[in-house]
Protein backbone atom coordinates (compact mmCIF):
# COMPACT_ATOMS: atom_id res chain seq x y z
CA UNK A 1 0.00 0.00 0.00
CA UNK A 2 3.17 2.64 0.76
CA UNK A 3 4.63 1.57 -2.57
CA UNK A 4 1.22 2.46 -4.76
CA UNK A 5 1.11 5.62 -2.69
CA UNK A 6 4.91 6.73 -3.74
CA UNK A 7 4.57 5.64 -7.12
CA UNK A 8 1.10 7.89 -7.35
CA UNK A 9 2.88 10.94 -5.78
CA UNK A 10 5.99 10.87 -7.76
CA UNK A 11 3.69 10.35 -11.22
CA UNK A 12 1.88 13.53 -9.75
CA UNK A 13 5.02 15.84 -9.23
CA UNK A 14 6.41 14.52 -12.54
CA UNK A 15 3.03 15.78 -14.25
CA UNK A 16 3.16 18.90 -12.50
CA UNK A 17 6.95 19.41 -13.58
CA UNK A 18 5.66 18.49 -17.56
CA UNK A 19 3.03 20.84 -17.23
CA UNK A 20 4.99 23.93 -15.95
CA UNK A 21 7.91 23.07 -18.64
CA UNK A 22 5.30 22.85 -21.51
CA UNK A 23 3.83 26.23 -20.09
CA UNK A 24 6.91 28.14 -19.81
CA UNK A 25 7.74 26.81 -23.74
CA UNK A 26 4.78 28.09 -24.73
CA UNK A 27 5.32 31.39 -23.18
CA UNK A 28 8.51 31.83 -24.35
CA UNK A 29 7.15 31.19 -27.93
CA UNK A 30 6.65 34.58 -29.69
CA UNK A 31 3.53 35.43 -31.04
CA UNK A 32 4.01 36.82 -34.75
CA UNK A 33 2.75 40.16 -34.85
CA UNK A 34 0.15 41.55 -37.47
CA UNK A 35 0.01 44.86 -38.37
CA UNK A 36 -2.93 47.00 -39.10
CA UNK A 37 -2.52 49.11 -42.34
CA UNK A 38 -4.36 52.13 -43.28
CA UNK A 39 -4.19 54.35 -47.33
CA UNK A 40 -4.23 57.66 -47.41
CA UNK A 41 -7.79 59.85 -47.79
CA UNK A 42 -8.89 62.68 -49.31
CA UNK A 43 -10.52 65.55 -46.94
CA UNK A 44 -10.71 68.98 -46.07
CA UNK A 45 -8.26 70.15 -43.20
CA UNK A 46 -8.79 73.24 -41.67
CA UNK A 47 -6.26 74.58 -39.07
CA UNK A 48 -8.06 77.16 -36.18
CA UNK A 49 -8.42 78.27 -32.77
CA UNK A 50 -10.81 79.17 -30.27
CA UNK A 51 -11.46 82.50 -28.39
CA UNK A 52 -14.00 82.71 -25.16
CA UNK A 53 -16.27 85.40 -24.72
CA UNK A 54 -20.00 86.42 -24.84
CA UNK A 55 -22.33 87.72 -27.10
CA UNK A 56 -23.41 91.52 -26.09
CA UNK A 57 -25.10 94.21 -28.25
CA UNK A 58 -23.25 96.65 -30.01
CA UNK A 59 -25.00 99.30 -28.58
CA UNK A 60 -26.39 99.11 -24.92
CA UNK A 61 -27.18 102.48 -23.23
CA UNK A 62 -27.83 103.25 -19.46
CA UNK A 63 -30.76 105.96 -19.53
CA UNK A 64 -30.32 107.99 -16.55
CA UNK A 65 -32.60 111.20 -15.30
CA UNK A 66 -32.02 114.64 -15.47
CA UNK A 67 -33.46 115.60 -11.78
CA UNK A 68 -33.04 113.91 -8.71
CA UNK A 69 -36.14 112.76 -6.99
CA UNK A 70 -38.03 109.59 -6.20
CA UNK A 71 -39.54 107.67 -8.97
CA UNK A 72 -43.56 107.82 -9.30
CA UNK A 73 -43.78 105.04 -12.16
CA UNK A 74 -42.54 102.60 -14.19
CA UNK A 75 -43.94 102.12 -17.53
CA UNK A 76 -41.55 99.25 -18.94
CA UNK A 77 -40.11 95.67 -17.77
CA UNK A 78 -37.53 94.27 -18.55
CA UNK A 79 -37.61 92.33 -22.36
CA UNK A 80 -39.94 95.18 -23.97
CA UNK A 81 -39.19 96.93 -26.96
CA UNK A 82 -39.08 100.43 -26.90
CA UNK A 83 -38.50 103.65 -29.28
CA UNK A 84 -37.43 106.53 -29.31
CA UNK A 85 -38.61 108.62 -27.01
CA UNK A 86 -41.06 106.39 -25.77
CA UNK A 87 -41.83 106.61 -21.69
CA UNK A 88 -39.70 104.72 -19.11
CA UNK A 89 -40.47 105.85 -15.98
CA UNK A 90 -41.74 109.64 -14.20
CA UNK A 91 -39.40 111.15 -11.33
CA UNK A 92 -40.95 112.98 -8.69
CA UNK A 93 -39.41 115.84 -7.82
CA UNK A 94 -37.97 116.35 -3.99
CA UNK A 95 -36.80 120.44 -4.40
CA UNK A 96 -33.66 121.29 -2.62
CA UNK A 97 -34.91 123.55 0.42
CA UNK A 98 -32.02 125.88 -0.10
CA UNK A 99 -33.05 126.49 -3.53
CA UNK A 100 -36.59 126.41 -2.64
CA UNK A 101 -36.31 129.44 -0.41
CA UNK A 102 -33.76 131.40 -2.74
CA UNK A 103 -36.83 130.67 -5.81
CA UNK A 104 -39.53 131.93 -3.14
CA UNK A 105 -37.17 135.16 -2.36
CA UNK A 106 -36.59 136.20 -5.55
CA UNK A 107 -40.39 135.76 -6.69
CA UNK A 108 -41.19 138.04 -3.48
CA UNK A 109 -38.37 140.57 -4.51
CA UNK A 110 -39.70 140.69 -8.22
CA UNK A 111 -43.09 141.48 -7.09
CA UNK A 112 -42.04 144.07 -4.89
CA UNK A 113 -40.13 145.46 -7.99
CA UNK A 114 -42.72 145.25 -9.70
CA UNK A 115 -45.54 146.82 -7.72
CA UNK A 116 -43.05 150.07 -7.51
CA UNK A 117 -42.60 149.67 -11.68
CA UNK A 118 -46.03 150.14 -11.88
CA UNK A 119 -46.89 152.77 -9.45
CA UNK A 120 -44.01 154.75 -11.49
CA UNK A 121 -45.42 153.85 -14.49
CA UNK A 122 -48.72 154.95 -14.31
CA UNK A 123 -47.67 158.10 -12.90
CA UNK A 124 -45.25 158.70 -15.52
CA UNK A 125 -47.86 158.03 -17.98
CA UNK A 126 -50.33 160.49 -16.66
CA UNK A 127 -47.76 163.18 -17.01
CA UNK A 128 -46.86 162.39 -20.43
CA UNK A 129 -50.31 162.72 -21.05
CA UNK A 130 -50.72 165.78 -19.63
CA UNK A 131 -47.44 167.68 -21.29
CA UNK A 132 -45.68 167.48 -17.98
CA UNK A 133 -42.96 165.50 -19.08
CA UNK A 134 -41.11 164.77 -21.91
CA UNK A 135 -41.74 161.79 -23.91
CA UNK A 136 -38.04 160.39 -22.97
CA UNK A 137 -39.06 160.12 -19.44
CA UNK A 138 -41.91 158.24 -19.91
CA UNK A 139 -39.80 155.84 -21.64
CA UNK A 140 -37.49 154.91 -19.09
CA UNK A 141 -40.15 154.12 -16.85
CA UNK A 142 -41.61 151.96 -19.35
CA UNK A 143 -38.71 149.78 -19.61
CA UNK A 144 -38.48 149.10 -16.39
CA UNK A 145 -41.95 148.25 -15.56
CA UNK A 146 -41.62 145.57 -18.92
CA UNK A 147 -38.25 144.29 -16.93
CA UNK A 148 -39.95 144.06 -13.69
CA UNK A 149 -42.70 142.15 -15.84
CA UNK A 150 -40.23 139.82 -16.95
CA UNK A 151 -38.51 139.12 -14.02
CA UNK A 152 -41.75 138.30 -12.13
CA UNK A 153 -42.27 135.88 -14.77
CA UNK A 154 -38.87 134.40 -14.74
CA UNK A 155 -38.89 134.44 -10.72
CA UNK A 156 -42.26 132.36 -10.95
CA UNK A 157 -41.21 129.53 -13.69
CA UNK A 158 -37.80 128.99 -11.71
CA UNK A 159 -40.06 128.53 -8.72
CA UNK A 160 -42.16 126.06 -10.65
CA UNK A 161 -39.85 124.29 -12.49
CA UNK A 162 -37.91 123.36 -8.85
CA UNK A 163 -41.14 122.47 -7.77
CA UNK A 164 -42.61 120.00 -10.35
CA UNK A 165 -39.87 120.21 -12.89
CA UNK A 166 -41.55 121.74 -15.50
CA UNK A 167 -43.64 124.95 -16.08
CA UNK A 168 -46.47 127.13 -18.13
CA UNK A 169 -44.27 127.74 -20.90
CA UNK A 170 -42.55 125.04 -22.02
CA UNK A 171 -45.81 122.36 -21.96
CA UNK A 172 -45.27 119.08 -22.22
CA UNK A 173 -41.54 119.47 -21.94
CA UNK A 174 -40.29 118.16 -18.74
CA UNK A 175 -37.19 116.61 -17.49
CA UNK A 176 -39.53 114.09 -14.68
CA UNK A 177 -40.38 112.13 -17.53
CA UNK A 178 -37.29 110.11 -18.92
CA UNK A 179 -37.48 108.66 -22.27
CA UNK A 180 -35.51 105.95 -24.22
CA UNK A 181 -32.70 107.59 -26.32
CA UNK A 182 -32.79 104.72 -28.38
CA UNK A 183 -34.86 101.93 -30.52
CA UNK A 184 -34.42 98.47 -28.82
CA UNK A 185 -35.32 96.07 -26.20
CA UNK A 186 -35.15 96.95 -22.32
CA UNK A 187 -32.76 94.60 -21.14
CA UNK A 188 -33.05 95.50 -17.08
CA UNK A 189 -34.84 97.90 -15.19
CA UNK A 190 -33.07 98.09 -11.95
CA UNK A 191 -35.30 100.44 -10.12
CA UNK A 192 -38.33 100.75 -8.79
CA UNK A 193 -41.09 103.00 -7.85
CA UNK A 194 -40.06 104.24 -4.72
CA UNK A 195 -36.61 104.29 -5.50
CA UNK A 196 -34.99 107.20 -5.00
CA UNK A 197 -32.64 108.23 -7.94
CA UNK A 198 -29.82 111.06 -8.31
CA UNK A 199 -29.69 113.27 -11.62
CA UNK A 200 -26.39 113.17 -14.05
CA UNK A 201 -24.25 115.73 -13.58
CA UNK A 202 -20.47 116.99 -13.23
CA UNK A 203 -19.61 114.58 -10.33
CA UNK A 204 -22.15 111.82 -10.39
CA UNK A 205 -22.95 109.26 -13.20
CA UNK A 206 -26.44 109.27 -11.77
CA UNK A 207 -28.47 106.55 -11.44
CA UNK A 208 -29.54 103.85 -13.86
CA UNK A 209 -33.11 103.98 -14.73
CA UNK A 210 -33.27 101.15 -17.15
CA UNK A 211 -30.71 99.67 -19.72
CA UNK A 212 -31.81 100.03 -23.39
CA UNK A 213 -29.80 97.45 -26.43
CA UNK A 214 -30.45 97.58 -29.96
CA UNK A 215 -30.25 92.96 -29.97
CA UNK A 216 -30.64 93.20 -33.50
CA UNK A 217 -27.41 94.00 -33.70
CA UNK A 218 -24.80 92.29 -31.95
CA UNK A 219 -21.09 91.53 -31.93
CA UNK A 220 -18.91 88.75 -30.17
CA UNK A 221 -16.85 90.33 -27.76
CA UNK A 222 -13.99 87.63 -26.25
CA UNK A 223 -10.39 86.81 -25.50
CA UNK A 224 -7.30 85.33 -27.49
CA UNK A 225 -4.49 84.22 -25.70
CA UNK A 226 -1.09 86.20 -27.08
CA UNK A 227 0.36 82.65 -28.19
CA UNK A 228 -2.77 82.40 -31.23
CA UNK A 229 -3.15 86.63 -32.06
CA UNK A 230 -0.32 87.16 -34.54
CA UNK A 231 -2.23 84.35 -36.60
CA UNK A 232 -5.70 85.88 -37.12
CA UNK A 233 -6.39 89.42 -38.72
CA UNK A 234 -9.27 91.59 -39.46
CA UNK A 235 -11.54 90.09 -41.87
CA UNK A 236 -11.27 86.54 -40.63
CA UNK A 237 -14.97 84.40 -40.41
CA UNK A 238 -16.01 83.25 -36.75
CA UNK A 239 -18.07 80.31 -36.12
CA UNK A 240 -20.06 80.68 -32.98
CA UNK A 241 -21.32 78.32 -30.42
CA UNK A 242 -23.19 79.21 -27.87
CA UNK A 243 -23.24 76.78 -24.97
CA UNK A 244 -27.29 78.04 -24.20
CA UNK A 245 -28.43 77.18 -27.77
CA UNK A 246 -28.22 73.60 -29.00
CA UNK A 247 -27.82 72.75 -32.65
CA UNK A 248 -27.32 76.30 -34.10
CA UNK A 249 -24.52 77.97 -34.94
CA UNK A 250 -23.40 81.77 -35.89
CA UNK A 251 -21.50 83.58 -37.86
CA UNK A 252 -19.29 86.50 -37.31
CA UNK A 253 -16.90 88.49 -39.20
CA UNK A 254 -13.91 89.39 -36.85
CA UNK A 255 -13.72 93.32 -37.14
CA UNK A 256 -11.38 94.35 -33.79
CA UNK A 257 -8.22 92.77 -32.25
CA UNK A 258 -6.49 95.20 -29.12
CA UNK A 259 -3.34 96.67 -29.70
CA UNK A 260 -2.88 95.84 -26.16
CA UNK A 261 -2.83 93.18 -24.14
CA UNK A 262 -4.23 92.08 -20.27
CA UNK A 263 -2.55 89.35 -18.13
CA UNK A 264 -5.71 87.19 -17.03
CA UNK A 265 -4.88 84.13 -14.94
CA UNK A 266 -0.64 84.20 -15.43
CA UNK A 267 -1.57 84.93 -19.33
CA UNK A 268 -1.90 87.58 -21.84
CA UNK A 269 -4.88 87.79 -23.43
CA UNK A 270 -5.77 90.48 -26.15
CA UNK A 271 -9.42 91.28 -26.53
CA UNK A 272 -11.20 90.55 -30.37
CA UNK A 273 -14.60 92.12 -31.38
CA UNK A 274 -16.46 90.42 -34.28
CA UNK A 275 -19.83 91.40 -36.13
CA UNK A 276 -22.40 88.64 -35.77
CA UNK A 277 -24.82 87.95 -38.79
CA UNK A 278 -27.94 86.69 -37.84
CA UNK A 279 -30.65 85.56 -39.69
CA UNK A 280 -33.87 86.87 -39.57
CA UNK A 281 -35.88 84.44 -37.62
CA UNK A 282 -32.58 83.92 -34.89
CA UNK A 283 -32.54 85.61 -31.99
CA UNK A 284 -29.57 85.55 -29.09
CA UNK A 285 -30.11 87.10 -26.05
CA UNK A 286 -27.51 89.46 -24.28
CA UNK A 287 -24.91 87.91 -22.41
CA UNK A 288 -24.99 84.74 -23.52
CA UNK A 289 -21.21 82.94 -22.98
CA UNK A 290 -19.66 81.81 -26.60
CA UNK A 291 -17.21 79.87 -27.96
CA UNK A 292 -15.65 81.18 -31.15
CA UNK A 293 -13.75 78.57 -33.83
CA UNK A 294 -11.06 81.20 -35.65
CA UNK A 295 -10.35 79.88 -39.11
CA UNK A 296 -6.43 80.23 -39.94
CA UNK A 297 -5.99 78.38 -42.45
CA UNK A 298 -7.81 76.00 -44.84
CA UNK A 299 -7.09 73.32 -47.11
CA UNK A 300 -10.05 71.65 -49.44
CA UNK A 301 -9.77 67.94 -50.96
CA UNK A 302 -5.82 67.39 -50.46
CA UNK A 303 -4.54 63.85 -49.29
CA UNK A 304 -4.34 63.34 -45.61
CA UNK A 305 -3.38 60.85 -43.21
CA UNK A 306 -4.36 60.24 -39.81
CA UNK A 307 -1.65 62.31 -37.88
CA UNK A 308 -0.35 59.66 -35.38
CA UNK A 309 0.78 57.88 -38.07
CA UNK A 310 3.53 59.57 -38.67
CA UNK A 311 7.18 58.94 -37.66
CA UNK A 312 10.26 61.30 -37.04
CA UNK A 313 13.26 60.95 -37.40
CA UNK A 314 16.12 64.49 -36.53
CA UNK A 315 13.88 66.48 -38.67
CA UNK A 316 12.40 64.69 -40.91
CA UNK A 317 9.09 62.62 -40.74
CA UNK A 318 8.42 59.28 -42.21
CA UNK A 319 5.91 56.61 -42.46
CA UNK A 320 6.67 52.88 -43.02
CA UNK A 321 5.01 51.75 -46.03
CA UNK A 322 3.81 47.62 -46.97
CA UNK A 323 5.80 46.71 -49.78
CA UNK A 324 4.64 43.18 -49.44
CA UNK A 325 2.23 41.35 -47.18
CA UNK A 326 3.68 42.23 -43.41
CA UNK A 327 6.65 43.76 -44.81
CA UNK A 328 7.29 47.44 -44.72
CA UNK A 329 10.07 50.06 -45.50
CA UNK A 330 10.70 53.36 -44.41
CA UNK A 331 9.11 56.21 -46.46
CA UNK A 332 9.99 60.28 -46.03
CA UNK A 333 7.66 61.77 -46.83
CA UNK A 334 6.56 66.13 -46.89
CA UNK A 335 4.09 67.40 -44.79
CA UNK A 336 1.64 70.53 -44.81
CA UNK A 337 -1.53 71.34 -42.96
CA UNK A 338 -2.64 70.04 -39.70
CA UNK A 339 -5.45 70.07 -38.00
CA UNK A 340 -3.78 68.04 -35.17
CA UNK A 341 -6.12 64.68 -35.80
CA UNK A 342 -5.48 64.59 -40.29
CA UNK A 343 -2.30 65.76 -41.37
CA UNK A 344 -1.96 67.21 -45.30
CA UNK A 345 0.84 64.74 -47.46
CA UNK A 346 1.90 66.95 -50.40
CA UNK A 347 4.57 64.29 -51.51
CA UNK A 348 5.69 61.00 -50.56
CA UNK A 349 2.92 58.24 -50.82
CA UNK A 350 0.00 57.41 -53.51
CA UNK A 351 -3.36 56.58 -52.71
CA UNK A 352 -2.77 53.45 -52.94
CA UNK A 353 0.05 52.95 -50.31
CA UNK A 354 -1.12 51.21 -47.21
CA UNK A 355 0.88 52.82 -43.84
CA UNK A 356 1.64 51.05 -41.28
CA UNK A 357 -0.21 51.53 -37.92
CA UNK A 358 1.80 51.00 -34.77
CA UNK A 359 1.07 48.72 -32.53
CA UNK A 360 0.20 50.14 -29.12
CA UNK A 361 1.73 47.78 -27.03
CA UNK A 362 5.18 45.73 -27.66
CA UNK A 363 3.31 42.53 -28.42
CA UNK A 364 2.02 43.58 -31.24
CA UNK A 365 -1.61 44.61 -32.28
CA UNK A 366 -4.72 43.75 -35.22
CA UNK A 367 -5.65 40.71 -36.66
Amino acid sequence: MKKILKISLLIIILAIFLATLFYLYKKSTAKPVIYLTERPFTTNITKKTVATGSVVPRKEIEIKPQVSGIVEEVFVEAGKKVHEGDIIARVRIIPDLVNLNNAEGRVEKAKIAFDDAKINYDREKKLVGEGVIAQSEFQLADVTYKNATQEVDAAEANLELIKEGVNKKSGKVTNTLIRSTIEGMVLDVPVKVGTSVIETNTFNAGTTIATVADVGDMIFDGKVDETEVGKIKPGMDLLLTVGAIENDTFHATLKYIAPKGVLENGAVQFEIKADVRLKPEQFIRAGYSANADIVLERKDKVMAIKEGLLLFEGDSAYVEVETAPQKFEKRLIKTGLSDGINIQIISGLTMKDKIKIQPLNPTGAGK
